[in-house]
């Protein structure tokens, strides 16, 4: 069993500012201080300039506890790959930063990890105590056909297999072989893991629209999510696992340990 001992909370920017000091900031006051080993904020050459200048002085203010890298690999999906590797903590958090992951779930998680630090803990928007604000009717409509169509592919009784918000064993994601580099790969961090025997359990969460910047999440990218879902049902799960010696290329200097096993 891996224990939980500390947190890396994954915090990708584009175009966030005031949201990204928000999400921060919310977490520190409720979680305790121990438990957070650092923020993983990830920018990109798409990143603003006025975006970038806010992380920099969060990782002033923050120092060790805040890390800034710039990703190498493309879209959303290649900067949370990288992110899982640069990881130091137990255990990791997948979110966004312009508000639709509520940052107070964060203390949820860490409570939840020391329980089963063994398992995936996921947020979901269809359970009671769960839900959505300002979301528009006919995406929620589809989202909950999405919803029911990976739960019955996978033959599991999840209600929210899309959404990004997630805590993970360090070791299990560092472990497993991702293949998405956009918005499907959320998907496909919660079906590997399915495919190769983890626990997942669900804690409610609300979602409300963001405040700021614009989303980078196309609706129709959820017809996309159908390949990975099939792609990763029908494959050995063996065949999901990296090489024991491999080490990703994308790694920063210094940082070339292999993956850990899970």
């Amino acid at each position: 069993m891996n224990g939980f001992t500390s947190l890396s909370v994954i915090l990708p920017i584009i175009n966030e500012t005031r949201s990204l000091e928000e999400t921060v900031a919310i977490i520190s006051d409720t979680c305790p201080p121990e438990a957070i080993r650092e923020y993983l904020i990830v920018y990109c050459q798409r990143t603003t300039p006025e975006s970038v200048g806010v992380a920099r002085g969060l990782a002033a203010r923050l120092g060790n506890r805040c890390v800034l890298y710039e990703q190498k690999l493309p879209f959303i999906g290649g900067a949370m790959r990288e992110a899982f590797d640069l990881a130091r903590g137990s255990h990791v958090v997948m979110m966004s930063t312009d508000l639709e992951t509520d940052p107070a779930l964060i203390q949820v998680f860490i409570a939840e990890a020391r329980k089963t630090p063994d398992d995936i803990i996921t947020a979901s928007r269809w359970i009671s105590g769960g839900g959505f604000k300002d979301y528009h009717r006919a995406k929620l409509l589809f989202n909950w056909a999405f919803q029911r169509v990976f739960a019955a592919i996978y033959g599991c009784r999840l209600t929210d297999l899309t959404y990004a918000f997630r805590i993970f064993p360090t070791a299990l994601v560092q472990a497993i072989a991702w293949e998405e580099l956009k918005h499907p790969f959320f998907l496909e961090t919660v079906l590997k893991p399915l495919r190769l025997g983890v626990r997942v359990r669900e804690v409610p969460a609300w979602w409300k629209a963001r405040s700021e910047g614009a989303s980078q999440n196309p609706f129709w990218y959820n017809f996309v999510y159908l390949r990975i879902a099939l792609r990763v049902r029908f494959r050995s799960p063996e065949r999901l696992w990296r090489r024991p010696t491999e080490v990703p290329p994308t790694c920063p200097p210094g940082h070339t340990r292999p993956p850990r096993t899970f």
